[in-house]
């Protein structure tokens, strides 16, 4: 049997090909390819289609879904995919055959013996392809690999008195807490007691907003004054409105993260 594998991580494509090489009987990869272009390129000016082609999902410039609306692919695909389980449903239901990375070297074995049984099934044309791809099914499986936009907390309902008042994130300088309670702070200066902890907050809020200085204070970007250097390497920060303990000092363990954050 004959390969091609297109795939941008050149430490898996070179794995990959050992792999199919130890084989028996061994399959040889005729040609690589790192990208939907390259690919494209290399399909169209193939001689002849290989007996399977290996191609990678998330490719250097693109989905290699793209690639079935650029060329003619006459042979069959076995997928390779770091994606989980319930995408790897969409291709069980149209008969695609996939591999799991990091790929396991029996699993391999066993989509080729698939891959096998299927050519001795068919019909003698080698050109036929195998099996065939429904276009309305790949769309599908395109849009549920696509990232999902993550919704963060828009606003906070906060009891004032008998009241209920609404809080946008807009709004918010901070966070912080202070005697097992957490507080949110307005940029208006007023603060008001939250059902929260700081760890649930993060994970509600757009961390390309908020940071976590310490284990006390969770602060949007722009309450952010000024940033001073302290002792040993540490920093302290200047809030606006001031935070009821003055300067806050980022802790030692997040300096690091806090620069990169700065500096996205």
């Amino acid at each position: 049997m004959t390969a091609f594998v297109v795939e941008d991580e050149p430490l898996a494509a070179r794995r990959l090909t050992e792999l199919l090489r130890r084989q028996e009987p061994p399959v040889q990869v005729l040609a690589t390819a790192d990208s939907v272009e390259a690919a494209v390129a290399l399909l169209q000016s193939a001689p002849q289609s290989p007996d399977v082609l290996f191609l990678d999902i998330h490719l250097a410039d693109g989905l290699s879904f793209e690639l079935f609306d650029k060329v003619q692919v006459r042979c069959p695909v076995i997928f390779t995919t770091a994606y989980d389980q319930y995408a790897l449903r969409a291709f069980k239901v149209n008969s695609i055959d996939y591999l799991l990375k990091p790929i396991d070297e029996d699993e391999l074995a066993r989509a080729l013996h698939k891959l096998r049984a299927m050519r001795a099934a068919a019909p003698a044309a080698p050109a036929a392809p195998v099996p065939a791809f429904d276009a309305a099914a790949l769309a599908q499986m395109l849009q549920q690999l696509q990232p999902q936009q993550h919704q963060y907390k828009k606003q906070f309902v906060v009891k004032v008195g008998e009241h209920l008042k609404v809080v946008p994130v807009e709004q918010v300088s901070y966070f912080f807490s202070l005697e097992k309670a957490t507080f949110v702070q307005t940029r208006e200066n007023r603060r008001f007691v939250l059902d929260q902890t700081l760890e649930q907050l993060e994970k509600l809020l757009d961390p390309q907003q908020f940071f976590r200085l310490n284990r006390a204070y969770l602060v949007h970007h722009e309450a952010i004054q000024d940033i001073i250097h302290y002792t040993n390497s540490r920093l302290k920060t200047v809030l606006q409105p001031t935070a009821p303990e003055g300067d806050v000092l980022v802790s030692r363990e997040r300096v690091n993260a806090f620069r990169q954050w700065l500096d996205r």
